[in-house]
């Protein structure tokens, strides 16, 4: 199984990025899959799910701003945020939500900076 996060960049406060993960090797409609972030210094945590039948979920410091969304013909996850803020600078990941987790892709760096 290969992950490969990509869309990342530098972008000022309020701006807006489209994260994508491409998966392979994997049947990737069964599982429910993870958007992670980790921030310099912290430990990484779930920013948004989605369900092999397509609930969403987020944590509450990206509601009514982050979209997760998944195509399952073309095995990719995506991540759509908008008004973004500074503390949403961090480096960010797809994975599955539960254990077997699959191997880490390298990331995508996202910095909101102005």
């Amino acid at each position: 199984v290969q992950l490969v996060e990509s869309g990342g960049g530098l972008v000022q406060p309020g701006g807006s990025l489209r994260l994508s993960c491409a998966a392979s090797g994997t049947i990737f409609s069964i599982y429910t899959m993870v958007w992670y972030r980790q921030a310099p210094g912290d430990q990484r945590e779930v920013v948004a799910s989605i369900s092999d039948v397509y609930v969403t979920k987020y944590t509450d410091s990206v509601k009514g701003r982050f979209i997760i969304s998944r195509d399952n013909a073309n095995t990719t996850l995506y991540l759509q945020m908008n008004s973004l803020k500074p503390e949403d600078t961090a480096v960010y990941y797809c994975n599955r939500r539960y254990e077997p987790l699959f191997p880490w892709g390298q990331g995508t760096q996202v910095t909101v900076s102005s």
